[in-house]
């Protein structure tokens, strides 16, 4: 069982590295984070029942639990901000293609953590359904707030 938790970890690091990037400043916070979500992964682990994806179980804990660790920060400004390299952008020869990329990830940072969390699910290619299912809402409300986000980010980048 420890070799296959292990193998699974290891096999899903980046998506973990990935919400704690979107939680987390410092390198401190990230690889605290890092660790309560193994930890959560591990107690969690033989609860696991399959009847949904490993990636969608991993990214359900790892939200859970930078969320609670954010609401929990009485310096929220320690913890809250989004790295600048938590998504890799594609470099291209098209400068304002660039910028307009940059504006829209600074809007990102803006987010709540909650609305961060559907925007990285999404920008994962993850079906409603499987954001529904990894947030603990229901697929029309992911919409709903899908919807809201982008004229909120829409309106940041224009007026940004």
């Amino acid at each position: 069982m420890k070799e296959q938790f292990t193998l699974l970890i290891t096999s899903n690091q980046g998506l973990i590295l990935k919400v704690c990037n979107m939680y987390c400043n410092s390198r401190e916070d990230r690889e605290d984070l890092f660790q309560d979500i193994v930890l959560q992964l591990w107690r969690a682990y033989g609860s696991f029942n399959g009847a949904s994806k490993v990636s969608t179980w991993i990214y359900r804990v790892a939200l859970n639990i930078a969320i609670t660790r954010l609401r929990k920060e009485t310096k929220r400004e320690k913890f809250t901000g989004l790295d600048d390299n938590v998504f890799e952008i594609a470099a291209t020869d098209n400068k304002e293609e660039n910028e307009q990329v940059l504006q829209m990830y600074e809007a990102i940072k803006k987010l709540s953590e909650v609305e961060r969390a559907i925007t990285m699910l999404y920008m994962d290619d993850y079906s409603y359904r499987e954001i529904a299912e990894v947030m603990g809402l229901s697929e029309s409300n992911i919409g709903f707030n899908l919807s809201k986000i982008r004229s909120k980010l829409k309106t940041m980048v224009n007026n940004g």
